[in-house]
């Protein structure tokens, strides 16, 4: 269900029945001549757009508009788009405080875009969403249970009963995830409109590439030749067993 066409009772439909709310979280960036500019978000939307034919989700509307930074190529006639960490924590912190009000406890974001340090510290769009994530929890409890909510004795007595299982977790109500787990980071290697991204661009989202726009001037996407359907179908496959698991556990 894509969340801008439900009406007011799937929402509350949806909430009743705990179903996955999902965004996919990204940038635009220039990724070299062969790609198009939305490459690390474009595949995290392909793969939910395949999931929810699966399973019933809620798909927000993708957010594009993270901090890309100018690493990879200044912006002047490359495209790509930064928007400061700085500026996406108090927009991510409005989010979710919306979405808890709502009624969602189920909520999934998945990003690609420099993934391959998400278990590393994390970079500044990821990190801007974690932190916004667990103050909007926090607030929301002592809004709801007032100041000391976890210290008291009906935290414990709630505890035995079984109502804060992994379900009911505040802190598991919204869960930041990256587009390739660790594992299937460590099987295709993570690069820059390389083999790996174009291969995974072929697979996911065709359209995105055009080979025939292919430059080898710079050093990240040299090995982008090489890109191949099947090298992309590969990683595809365990990306969105992670992608099923992550939504579904």
């Amino acid at each position: 269900m894509r969340y801008e066409m439900m009406f007011p009772d799937e929402v509350r439909k949806a909430i009743d029945e705990n179903i996955p709310v999902v965004l996919a979280l990204g940038v635009l960036e220039y990724h070299s001549e062969h790609m198009s500019l939305g490459v690390d978000t474009l595949l995290v939307i392909k793969a939910i757009e395949i999931l929810e034919k699966e399973f019933p989700m809620v798909v927000m509307p993708p957010f594009y508009y993270g901090a890309s930074s100018f690493a990879v190529e200044p912006p002047e006639r490359k495209g790509t788009v930064h928007v400061n960490s700085g500026v996406l924590l108090p927009f991510a912190g409005q989010f979710f405080y919306n979405l808890l009000r709502i009624g969602f406890r189920n909520i999934n974001i998945f990003i690609h875009h420099q993934c391959e340090n998400f278990s590393n510290g994390g970079m500044p769009t990821d990190l801007a969403f974690k932190l916004a994530a667990r103050q909007e929890l926090f607030a929301y409890m002592e809004k709801e249970k007032g100041e000391g909510w976890w210290g008291d004795n009906s935290f414990a007595e709630d505890l035995s009963l079984g109502l804060y299982n992994a379900e009911n977790n505040p802190f598991n109500w919204i869960r930041i995830n990256p587009f390739m787990s660790s594992e299937a980071r460590s099987k295709f290697p993570v690069d820059h409109a390389g083999k790996q991204e174009t291969s995974l661009m072929i697979a996911f989202c065709s359209e995105g590439v055009d080979m025939n726009r292919f430059s080898d001037e710079k050093w990240y996407s040299k090995e982008a030749k090489n890109a191949s359907l099947e090298y992309g179908n590969l990683a595809k496959g365990i990306i969105l067993d992670d992608m099923r698991k992550a939504i579904l556990q």
